[in-house]
């Protein structure tokens, strides 16, 4: 299993995640970046690594958890 993890030190909330995957990503109302689901699973992974891919500010990563 796997999870995604956000450094919010660096985070600028720009939201690009939320495009690729609205479902794990959101900006809240007061434009913080939040995770509605770490979880990364077999049918949003693509959509995850596209996510972490196209952070500007790299502050996203998947944390691959011992079985």
């Amino acid at each position: 299993m796997a999870r995604v993890e956000v450094d919010y030190d660096v985070c600028e909330s720009n939201a690009l995640c939320e495009a690729f995957a609205p479902d794990v990503f959101f900006v809240d109302d007061d434009d913080e970046l939040q995770i509605e689901d770490p979880t990364v699973t077999d049918d949003n992974r693509s959509r995850v690594e596209q996510a972490v891919a196209a952070c500007p500010k790299s502050a996203l990563r998947i944390v691959d958890e011992p079985a």
